[in-house]
């Protein structure tokens, strides 16, 4: 018997989620009510905004899930790029962000799932290693890239792009709170430029429909 492609969705989604279950839920924060940069129509109405200016990617160097240096313009020159400002031990935020950007790429051809680079850059280095990324991304999708490092060296990277990220807190029920913006930064192939940003409203299908035009540098 076939399955329907929203059953196919629904299962990876869940699937997604499912391997973070199991991880130490805290708290997550972060001001995604916000707009993080000017965008079209001056309103956060759409999952799926296009940027009035276009901004450069962070000029960024980190550790990869393997423990090696990951050039962040290097790596990703010239592919369309997926980058997201979270942690592993978030509760809800980050694991559905990733969760949905996962499903939307498995519906991709594999040439174009090839091409792209979404990288999760963490908020809360200090928990997560390149082992704990590796663990915790493998639950969602092998491809997705994960970078740690040194905190002050995110938070200017994130400044950078306009998403706010704050130093973790130890909360006196010992509950760590990682306080960061909930966009995804989305660039294009032709410019290596941000163009769009997934706010955190953005749904798997916003993202399926999304992905096939920003991978050919067209708006969605």
């Amino acid at each position: 018997m076939r399955t329907s492609t929203a059953t196919r969705r629904r299962t990876l989604l869940l699937s997604a989620l499912g391997a973070t279950a199991a991880l130490t839920l805290t708290a997550c924060g972060g001001d995604a009510e916000k707009p993080a940069a000017v965008v079209s129509g001056g309103t956060t109405a759409k999952p799926i905004l296009t940027l009035d200016s276009p901004m450069e990617k962070p000029d960024l160097t980190l550790t990869d899930t393997d423990g090696k240096p990951y050039d962040l313009l290097e790596k990703t020159k010239g592919h369309p790029t997926l980058i997201y400002f979270g942690y592993t031990n978030c509760p809800d935020v980050c694991p559905t962000t990733m969760a949905n950007i996962a499903v939307a790429v498995k519906q991709l051809p594999q040439a174009e799932q090839s091409d792209l680079r979404v990288v999760f850059v963490t908020s809360d280095p200090e928990r997560d290693t390149p082992a704990q990324l590796k663990k915790w991304l493998g639950g969602i999708d092998k491809d997705f890239v994960g970078l740690t490092g040194k905190f002050d060296t995110i938070q200017k990277a994130a400044r950078s792009v306009n998403i706010g990220i704050e130093k973790p807190v130890t909360k006196k029920n010992g509950d760590v709170v990682s306080t960061h913006g909930a966009q995804v930064l989305l660039s294009s192939p032709k410019d290596d430029k941000v163009h769009w940003m997934g706010m955190q409203e953005a749904t798997s299908d916003n993202y399926t429909t999304a992905l096939p035009k920003i991978i050919k540098g067209q708006n969605p």
